[in-house]
């Protein structure tokens, strides 16, 4: 442990004073960490902190947290430099590498269930622009007012669409991006919205129009249902904590009266 403590505060000093000028490091091989970066990670860094982050930023100090567990590890087996620990140490810095890219993933994960009470009442907000505007620009308009979590999908959608790709394509990704209740579905009914005639609009807008309305039925549904089952148990929490209570201070109330 002692070890550790010195080969960490010298790695420190180092890169304090500048004798290692890790950021320099990075910046001079940025290709070839650019290969290391996971093809979903800015969306999960936007999903998580919103766009106002520096992705750059966060990634980097991933590279340089991997790059101190390595150099830790190597200087804990300075006297004994076998390949055996050189990989070691090489798992440890990439374990911790991906170690915040999992955290990212898993709060994703488990905020599907929010994403699918939000995804309905957004929908409702793009139908009101898609009476005045076409889809794409409809779409366009709808980023400033949705959702933080939605806002980098809706940008890899518009951009994929004002590249020039007409098919059902980009709005399947984006079904993709947030798997929840209907999504499929629903995009796909948007697709269809914003081809065929002025007529078939209409006709397609209803039908559009009933399907987010079911879908915010069911999202009423699912919040209620939450809320009820919170309340639930916490209902329980206090019961179990009462009787638990009741038990300890009748086993003291009879240790007592036997003593």
């Amino acid at each position: 442990m002692e070890v550790v403590i010195v080969g960490a505060s010298m790695i420190f000093v180092l890169v304090y004073n500048q004798t290692i000028d890790g950021q320099k490091f990075l910046n001079d091989n940025r290709g070839l960490f650019e290969l290391l970066k996971e093809d979903d990670y800015e969306f999960l860094v936007y999903a998580r902190y919103g766009e106002a982050v520096d992705v750059n930023i966060l990634y980097d100090k991933r590279l340089k947290y991997a790059f101190i567990i390595i150099a830790i590890v190597l200087f804990v087996f300075l006297q004994d430099l076998k390949l055996i620990n050189i990989v070691f140490a090489v798992a440890a810095g990439y374990g911790m590498f991906k170690l915040p890219y999992i955290k990212l993933s898993n709060y994703y994960k488990s905020h599907l269930r929010e994403i699918d009470v939000m995804l309905p009442y957004y929908l409702k907000g793009l139908e009101i622009l898609i009476q005045h505007y076409t889809v794409p620009v409809a779409l366009g308009k709808s980023i400033d007012h949705a959702p933080e979590i939605f806002k980098p999908g809706l940008r890899v959608l518009c951009a994929r669409i004002d590249e020039g790709d007409s098919s059902i394509d980009p709005y399947m990704e984006f079904a993709n991006t947030y798997p929840v209740r209907d999504s499929m579905r629903m995009m796909r009914l948007l697709y269809r919205l914003g081809i065929g005639s002025q007529e078939k609009k209409q006709e397609r807008l209803l039908m559009f129009s009933r399907s987010v309305s079911s879908l915010q039925n069911k999202a009423r549904e699912t919040k209620y249902k939450n809320r009820l089952d919170h309340m639930e148990s916490q209902t329980m929490i206090m019961l179990v904590a009462t009787g638990a209570s009741v038990m300890v201070i009748i086993l003291i109330s009879m240790m007592f009266l036997m003593g």
